[in-house]
């Protein structure tokens, strides 16, 4: 049975959160007004993408809050010499946090040693320059033997994190019609139970609810991908979540996602 209450204060629950200005659509006026609400709220970072990191600096500067640009995304479909060049240039260019998709087909493929070493030569470039590396997953692809056999080689890397989705990816149902499947109670339990201790979780896609973000927080999920930060921190605001760690209520025990 999930936990019914955690252990949080309103400034770890913010340092949960990568706020996300990732979608084709926004314009610089968009970013930079997310930037000023990722620095007002005093989140972990703004993930953005990659054009937008010098933007990020300017307005981030000081705050505390990361710059975290996508690469090889939302498809990753790049060659690994592609991913790599982002990786490296966003990195170099001040990047703190790079959030990386693996190529999806080699993995149904089960071609593990090319994502294997996609996933090195990955990381090399981005921790040479000091930032850490997220790889995601798109569990909503992938069967769960696949997700283990990910967790297993990010683990041997070691990467920083591994991260459940894009956001982005949108699987045919049998009626013809799209869904896009975020993170879910399950898949969070079977990442955190195969990856090993020094690497961390990273839930993204449908969580958009205070209870949510708690209930992940339950399963040891440290990072999570938002867009409704604001209306995240400001229900813990309203229920009295204060600076100090205090046992906090799951009030909604839903299992986490599914589509959105």
């Amino acid at each position: 049975m999930a936990p019914s209450t955690v252990t949080a204060s309103l400034p770890q629950l913010a340092k949960m959160i990568d706020h996300s200005l990732l979608h084709p659509t926004m314009t610089d006026a968009e970013v930079r007004a997310g930037l000023e609400l990722a620095k007002r709220y005093g989140v972990a970072t703004a993930c953005i993408k990659p054009y937008s990191i010098p933007l990020a600096r300017e307005v981030l500067e000081g705050s505390g809050v990361g710059v975290c640009p996508v690469i090889g995304f939302p498809h990753g479909n790049s060659m690994t010499t592609s991913k790599v060049a982002e990786a490296d240039e966003a990195a170099r260019l001040g990047g703190q946090e790079i959030d990386m998709v693996i190529n999806v087909g080699k993995a149904l493929s089960q071609e593990w040693d090319y994502v294997a070493d996609e996933i090195r030569a990955v990381n090399e470039a981005v921790t040479k320059h000091g930032a850490i590396l997220k790889v995601i997953f798109e569990n909503g692809y992938l069967e769960d033997e696949h997700i283990v056999r990910l967790c297993q080689i990010c683990s041997a890397v070691p990467v920083a994190y591994v991260k459940t989705s894009t956001g982005y990816a949108f699987v045919k149902k049998a009626d013809g019609a799209l869904e896009s499947k975020g993170a879910t109670t399950a898949a969070l339990e079977l990442m955190k139970a195969n990856v090993s201790p020094g690497v961390h979780v990273k839930a993204a896609g449908g969580i958009r609810t205070l209870d949510a973000l708690l209930a992940a927080r339950a399963i040891g999920v440290t990072r999570v991908g938002a867009t409704a930060t604001v209306a995240i921190l400001d229900e813990a605001r309203a229920r009295g979540i204060g600076d100090e760690p205090e046992e906090v209520r799951i009030q909604d025990d839903r299992p986490i996602g599914g589509a959105y």
